[in-house]
């Protein structure tokens, strides 16, 4: 008979050397459990102490940033706030973001603007340094950035109330054929961008930021998009969309020269507040993951150009490799169809490159489908008209991919520079 770790079957007599107390036979029966009953009422730790701590004693507070020897952790990882440009562009993309579109009160006047931008800017260079926002309730939450970022953009609402004029493409975007926009998630006034390798410090942190709102605006809507969890692939990975494509090969490299030129704004004479900010433009594109789960592999690889294992190219063996579109195949049609995305969303001019930071959504399914999921397409740029409106253009007139989705918010803001510390972000427009 194999023996557990109980009394004797004759009686509850300690084993030779073991102290007398509770046992598991005096835990399961008899009085002990009126007794387990009384210390949860007051607390374990109250009731039986802990070793070096005395009865009725709170316990010691914990370092979060203190990881067990050889464990390396990210969660005090930080990113700059302050600086040239806004940080949350040009960074490597987190894990986590949600993107916050807010309507202006009508009493919010330029003043008020200032006075919004202001805190804001102060709170979200406290929590992306890891420090406490100042009116936070709950300040252990926020001790942990986890390379948390906050970026803000202005609508051509706000750039008019603050007494400038919005620059050219930063407002509707032309109308596309494919497009079936929703206003609950197009348009804003003021974006507020928030990103973090944890999914906790972003909900705490865009918490924080709204509270700083609520006199000066409405939240018109938000929207959470994911990546694959950091270190979970080498860094640098192109990410994956839903439909398990490699999304994003080609996109500016921030720190390159063209990166420089193709995302940074210059500053015109019209908009010189604008100088070493950029442009976003957001849309929210449902893809259809039912219906795609019809199509077979090299269906899918076709709508592409791309092979679904590792992203190269229908001509090439690496993601990288250039594409061949002149190929043909042994009956004479190209390798790379001329519907598929790659070919209709390459650049006609070297100019029509942008930098891409897209996200994932996944939200609860409706109408006895299985998924409501799609892509959060966030790209940035110096010219929305040079440079995204060519590209979406072509990709409404012949894109195979548009089967299968279909965008359903757009909304473009201008992304003001970054601040020195000590000032805000927005001062070059509304100091």
């Amino acid at each position: 008979m194999t023996q557990h770790d109980e009394t004797p079957r004759g009686g509850d007599t300690a084993a030779p050397g073991r102290p007398r107390g509770l046992t598991r036979r005096r835990l399961l029966f008899g009085g002990a459990v009126a007794g387990v009953g009384a210390a949860a009422a007051i607390g374990a730790d109250l009731a039986f102490g802990r070793p070096g701590q005395g009865a009725g004693q709170p316990p010691a507070a914990s370092d979060p940033l203190t990881p067990p020897p050889a464990e390396r952790l990210h969660g005090g990882d930080t990113v700059p706030f302050h600086g040239r440009h806004q940080a949350g562009i040009a960074t490597e993309p987190q894990a986590h973001a949600t993107f916050l579109g807010l309507t202006l009160h009508e009493q919010s006047d330029r003043a008020a603007l200032g006075r919004l931008m202001r805190l804001l800017s102060d709170d979200a260079a406290r929590l992306t340094q890891g420090v406490p926002a100042l009116a936070d309730s709950e300040p252990e939450l926020g001790l942990l950035p986890a390379r948390l970022t906050v970026t803000f953009g202005f609508g051509p609402r706000f750039v008019e109330r603050a007494g400038g004029a919005a620059p050219a493409g930063v407002g509707p975007l032309p109308a596309f054929g494919i497009d079936r926009l929703e206003q609950a998630w197009s348009g804003g006034d003021l974006l507020i961008q928030v990103a973090s390798d944890d999914a906790f410090t972003l909900a705490h942190a865009t918490r924080m930021l709204l509270k700083d709102t609520r006199s000066f605006a409405s939240l018109a809507w938000s929207q959470t998009g994911f990546r694959r969890a950091r270190a979970s692939e080498a860094s640098g990975t192109t990410m994956r969309n839903l439909f398990g494509q490699v999304d994003g090969t080609v996109n500016l490299e921030p720190g390159t020269a063209d990166f420089d030129r193709l995302v940074w704004r210059a500053g015109d004479a019209g908009d010189a507040w604008l100088a070493d900010g950029t442009t976003l433009v957001l849309r929210r594109i449902a893809m259809n993951l039912d219906t795609w789960d019809q199509l077979d592999r090299g269906g899918r690889e076709q709508s592409m150009g791309r092979f679904l294992a590792n992203g190269a190219p229908l001509t090439g063996a690496e993601e990288h490799d250039e594409p061949d579109f002149e190929a043909l195949t042994p009956i004479g049609f190209p390798v790379i169809p001329e519907f598929s995305h790659m070919a209709r969303a390459r650049p006609v001019h070297p100019d029509e490159r942008l930098h891409r930071r897209a996200y994932n959504y996944d939200t609860a399914p409706t109408g006895g489908s299985v998924s409501n999921a799609g892509l959060l397409f966030a790209s940035f740029q110096a010219d929305v008209d040079a440079q995204f409106v060519p590209i979406q253009q072509r990709l409404d007139e012949l894109d195979l991919l548009n089967e299968w989705t279909t965008p359903i918010g757009s909304a473009v803001f201008a992304i003001p520079p970054g601040c020195a510390p000590g000032g805000f972000i927005g001062e070059t427009l509304l100091a």
